[in-house]
Order: C-alpha cells, then structure tokens, then sequence
C-alpha cells in the first residue's frame, strides 16, 4: 500500500538531497512544498528563495499560510519529512505536534547549532521523531541525533585521483540574484587576466534569465551541471554555499568568495560562532585541522586577491585533504534516511 507523505523542501540543494532519498522509498504519494519534477505542490519551492536576514521578511506572511495549510495535510500523512530550513521546518514541526497530530516527524539535515542559535536543539528534539544527521560532530549538540552518512557522497559518484591542468576555469558566482549580482563584476575582471576557457556555472533554474541576473557573459561558457563542471576544470571561483563542498569531495582546487549586503554580514559576525564561511573548513576545524581553502569575504573579494588564491594554491596539500573529507563522511545517506521514513 502506498504511503502519502508530507514533504518541506524549500531550498534547491534539499530538492536535490530529496530526489535520491525517494528513489529509496517506493511507491508513494507526495504532498506540501518541493520542485514540479516530483509532482504538484501545494507550493513550489522557489515561491521561498532569499538570502540574508532583511531579504526574508516580505515572506513571513507567506510561510504562515503555508505552515497552516502543511498541519491540515500532515493529518492525512503516515509520514513527515523536513529537509533543511529551520526558519521555516521547525514553526512548522511544532505546529504539527501541537495540533496532536502523531504522524512521526524526520527532519533531515538538522539547524546548524553549532555555528549559530543553539537553543534549536531543544526545538528539534523536542517536536521530531527522527534526527537525520549529515555531519558525524552533530552528536557534540544533539542528544538524539542518529548519523546517516553525507547526502553529497550518493550524488558526486566522481573523485579526483590526481589534478591535471585542464585549462578550464569554473565561476560560480551563487543561486540567488544578491549573490550573483555582487560577484559577477569582479569575476568579469578576473577572467580579463586568466588564460584557459572560463566556465559560468548557471543553475538550471536561472536559465531563462541570464541576460538580467548575470548581465555581460560574453567572456564565458555556460554550463548548467556544476559536479561535471568542476569535475573537468582545473580551479573553482565559488560563491560560499553548497558547492564549496561539492568541490571539496570532488577535489577541484577552489576560493571561496562571498560578498553580502554589509548588515547581513555585520549581523552574521555578530552572531555566528565559527571560524570560518565554508563548509569543509567548518569540518576541517572540527576535526581540529587546518583550513583546505582560502576563503575571502566582503571587501576581500578582489580580482587581485582571487587571482592570488588562484595562484598560491598548493594543490597536492588539496587533493590530500579532499580524500580525508571522503573518509569522514564514511559513505552517503539516503538510503538510511528512507529506512527512517519507512520505520524500518
């Protein structure tokens, strides 16, 4: 018999996670908030897209209706899954639960406590069954955190055995219009002083409107598959966000670049409790190692200091910490987070 579930998937990176968890879980009927390719939403997820602290606001309103609606499907589910966004995810957990609705409740890919807010951790445990944990230090802040691996690790199926010079030059300058926006300037001067072919990475959802999110891009390639682009080129420029970590597990030498609107980053160093923007720093750290790459943030973000990240990399100490990355992670999740959905 077929299982109906509800489904929260707000970010494109969670429906990406979300795709290979449901080729775990059999025959079942979706329902709530993820992308058109699983079906039809209540909502489509890029009705939620924004960045930063002020940018969310106009969508308050928003997520309330959406959270009320999201209880009343919740009491026809036999199961619920959250993926990611604890702004959203956990009003809507507590909602459910409040409603005394027993549908179990897995939240899959748990609020960042330890960069930031803590006292989610009473939250999440609190009104979820099931904590899926990508990350094995997770268990450092929560108590009932089960670890099921690195949902990147069933997606990038490739690893970089050694670095050749491809003579291609990533630029991936973001998701989102504030991103792209800030970024794109700077790129288009360092591609002015690069030799090779240079690769603009444009997720797919963005293809229709490169003209007005990217302006100038006559200098670059276009490419819509970020894991087969940094597979074949030498060195990454790379917005922080996920793909600094698909780098990383891929082995493609990179910088960190990330320019904000200056409250956003006032408020983010004011708040955020590590030291570092990028994911596999942050879990470098953790595992009280050096940084893997260089990272440059708001006025950093030069075309003298990307092209001096570019130059300076050492790229054997990379590849070396690329493996290790590997090795933490063990091996990729969603099959255990299926079983957890399925109560097996």
């Amino acid at each position: 018999m077929s299982k109906k579930i509800l489904i929260s998937c707000l970010e494109a990176s969670a429906n990406l996670h979300f795709s290979e968890v449901l080729q775990h879980l059999g025959e079942c009927e979706l329902v709530g908030i993820f992308d058109e390719k699983f079906g039809e939403p209540y909502m489509k997820s890029s009705e939620f897209s924004a960045m930063g602290f002020v940018e969310v606001l106009p969508l308050v309103l928003k997520a309330k209706r959406a959270i009320k609606q999201m209880v009343e499907f919740a009491k026809g589910c036999d199961a619920v899954l959250l993926i990611d966004s604890p702004a959203f995810n956990l009003p809507l957990a507590k909602a459910i639960k409040k409603a005394g609705i027993k549908t179990p409740i897995t939240y899959y890919i748990l609020p960042q406590v330890w960069a930031w807010k803590p006292k989610r951790v009473e939250i999440v445990e609190r009104y979820c069954d099931n904590l899926a944990s990508i990350l094995p230090f997770d268990d450092k802040f929560y108590t009932r955190a089960s670890y099921v691996g690195h949902p990147l690790l069933d997606e990038l199926k490739f690893q970089k055995a050694s670095l050749e010079n491809s003579g291609e030059i990533a630029f991936l300058p973001g998701s989102r219009r504030s991103e792209i926006t800030r970024l794109m300037p700077v790129y288009r001067e360092v591609v002015k002083q690069i030799s090779g072919k240079k690769i603009l990475v444009v997720p797919p959802h963005l293809k229709d409107k490169i003209a007005e999110f990217y302006g100038d891009v006559s200098e670059f390639e276009i490419s819509y598959d970020t894991p087969s682009t940094l597979q074949n080129s030498e060195f990454a420029f790379i917005c922080s966000g996920t793909a600094t970590l698909e780098a990383a597990l891929i082995g493609t030498p990179f910088v960190l670049c990330f320019k904000a609107k200056a409250i956003d980053v006032w408020l983010a160093r004011k708040l955020v409790k590590v030291r570092y923007a990028g994911l596999a720093n942050i879990i470098f750290d953790f595992m009280g190692k050096p940084a893997l790459h260089a990272e440059l943030i708001q006025e950093e973000v030069t075309a003298e200091n990307l092209l001096k990240a570019y130059k300076n990399c050492d790229k054997s100490v990379f590849l070396q910490g690329c493996k290790e990355l590997r090795a933490y992670f063990k091996h990729g999740s969603s099959q255990n987070v299926a079983k957890m959905i399925k109560g097996e």
